[in-house]
This record gives C-alpha cells, sequence and structure tokens, in this order.
C-alpha cells in the first residue's frame, strides 16, 4: 500500500516508516526541514517538506495514498508558557484539519490520526479503555479537540482510528533518550509520590499495531495504543535503575514539579490506567506486553 506520514521524520515516524517498507509498503512522509538528518534511503521511500499547519500543494498528495498516518505535533516536554501551549495546540489541530481537508473525495483511505493518553486527563485509580469520557486539563482539551477535527473525514470511503498514544519507549529517542542518561548521571528518580499509573509502549508494538488495524475494517474510532499492563511510575524508575544498576535518587515532591514546572510540572504527575480494550479484544499480540521484557531490549547495548 502507498502510506502518507506527516510527522514523517520524528522519533516514532522513522521507526514506523522502516518497519512498513521492510513490508512491502511505499512511504511518503512529511516533515518541516527541507533537509532533515538521517533520511531514510529506500527507493520506496520519498520526503514532502511542508509545514503541515497551513494548507499547501502537500495535501494535494493525500488523496494518492490508501492510508495517512498522522503523526504531527510540537514536544508537549518543555515549560508551558501561553505561547508554547497554543504552539502545541495549533500543530495538533491545525494538521488534522488540513489533513482532513486533503481526503476530501480521497478514495478508499484509512486514517490513523494520533492522540495521546493524556486525553482522560487525571483519573487516579480508574481503569480507562476506550469508552471513558475525557478528562478537562488543557492535554485533554488538546486531545478531545483533535479527536474532534480527525473524526469530520469519517466516511463511506475514509476509515478514522484515532490512536491514544502511552508513552513510548524505544532506544535512540522518546522519554527513554532522556531518563537513561539522568540514571547514569545519579539523578534519576520517581515523580511526585511515585504512586500515579504510567501509560506506555514499545516502540516496536507500537508500529506492529498500525499493521495489525490496517487489515481489521471493523475498528474504527479511538484505540488505546498502549501495553496491556500499565505501571505506576515508582515501579518503571525502580525497575530502570535496576537495569541500569543505578540508585533512584532523584524524586522532586509533587509541589516542587509545580512550583518550577507550572502546568507542564502538573501534567507529568497524572494518573492514566490506561487498557488497550480494544486491541486485546482483537487479539494483537503484545511483542512487549510487560516492562521488564520492554528494558530488556532496550538496555541490551546499555
Amino acid at each position: 500500500m502507498k502510506i502518507f506520514i506527516t510527522g514523517g521524520t520524528g522519533f516514532v515516524g522513522r521507526h514506523l516508516s522502516a518497519t512498513l517498507l521492510e513490508q512491502g509498503h511505499q512511504v511518503t512522509a512529511v516533515g518541516r526541514s527541507s533537509k532533515p538528518s538521517g533520511l531514510i534511503e529506500h527507493p520506496s521511500f520519498s520526503y514532502l517538506a511542508a509545514d503541515t499547519t497551513r494548507p499547501g500543494d502537500w495535501q494535494a498528495r493525500i488523496p494518492e495514498h490508501n492510508v495517512v498516518i498522522n503523526l504531527a505535533g510540537q514536544s508537549i516536554f518543555t515549560l508551558w508558557t501561553e505561547k508554547t501551549k497554543q504552539q502545541i495546540y495549533d500543530s495538533r489541530i491545525l494538521t488534522t484539519r488540513n489533513v482532513t481537508d486533503g481526503l476530501a473525495g480521497a478514495g478508499d483511505t484509512i486514517f490513523f490520526s494520533t492522540s495521546a493518553a493524556g486525553y482522560y486527563g487525571d483519573r487516579g485509580e480508574d481503569v480507562l479503555t476506550e469508552d471513558e469520557p475525557p478528562g478537562t486539563d488543557f492535554l485533554a482539551t488538546v486531545g478531545r479537540d483533535w479527536e474532534r477535527e480527525a473524526l469530520k473525514a469519517q466516511s463511506d470511503r475514509v476509515r478514522v482510528v484515532l490512536t491514544r498514544f502511552g508513552i513510548v519507549l524505544g532506544r535512540g529517542g522518546g522519554a527513554m533518550a532522556s531518563m537513561i542518561p539522568a540514571f547514569k548521571l545519579f539523578v534519576g528518580g520517581h515523580l511526585g509520590d511515585g504512586r500515579q499509573w504510567f501509560p506506555w509502549i514499545h516502540l516496536h508494538d507500537l508500529a506492529a499495531a498500525y499493521l495489525f488495524v490496517m487489515n481489521l475494517p471493523e475498528i474504527a474510532g479511538p484505540v488505546n495504543w498502549c501495553a496491556p499492563h500499565p505501571v505506576r511510575n515508582q515501579e518503571l524508575t525502580d525497575k530502570l535503575a535496576g537495569k541500569l544498576n543505578r540508585p533512584a535518587l532523584f524524586s522532586p515532591p509533587a509541589f516542587v514539579m509545580k512550583r518550577l514546572l507550572g502546568e507542564f510540572g502538573k501534567s507529568m504527575i497524572c494518573s492514566q490506567r490506561v487498557q488497550p480494550a480494544v486491541l486485546q479484544k482483537a487479539g494483537f499480540p503484545f511483542a512487549y506486553g510487560d516492562l521488564d521484557s520492554a528494558l530488556e531490549e532496550i538496555l541490551e547495548e546499555e
């Protein structure tokens, strides 16, 4: 199949593109840079430079593809000023709106639009399947509006799948790119009291889930793109510290995080006990369903 990926040069986009190419698909990746570093060299891979928050010629390429995967969005891992929050919001909502416009008149297409576990807000011990309502904080509002834009593309010809990502764990980027060096420098530890639930997914399973769902036309709407066994933040840090043979010494209290990092700090101690009910019901075979196996694969060369 021909697959179009916005945000195709990021950590997830690069790995997903490589996986799809290995399976014999053609990939068009879209990114903002005119000359991104480390671009994939493959006869079935092409790159398109575009600012997807703006309408443009790039939208005319969308109907040429059988699958559209929307990964674009500015990182949330920064201090949230009002300007930054607007950029986080616009990078997701405007891109999704433009992709949806590009899908108008398209033939049979699968549209995977990224969302996030942050959609649910801070939910304590609640078990969160896809039927749960959104939260009310900033990230939940972003997730709700993000999904609303994507669902405008739903039609008899376009199947929309809303992929609610947990934290993506893998080599060479994502959360591990900052956590592993922190522990090696003896400044790793849990956040707040460490009891908050942490939804996650291994990068391998994230990519495999796309291939799995592509072949199941009955799956549409929200899908929790998370491993079946979420862990508490303290369990994650203790296991990572143990595998790196480092202590988990640095554990800032919740009030310190809120004071130093403001709204972003508060978001980092939210609890989301997410279950991938749709994937499990469909029989998706998680290669890394538990944290131990995921960390062992990620750390085997450390």
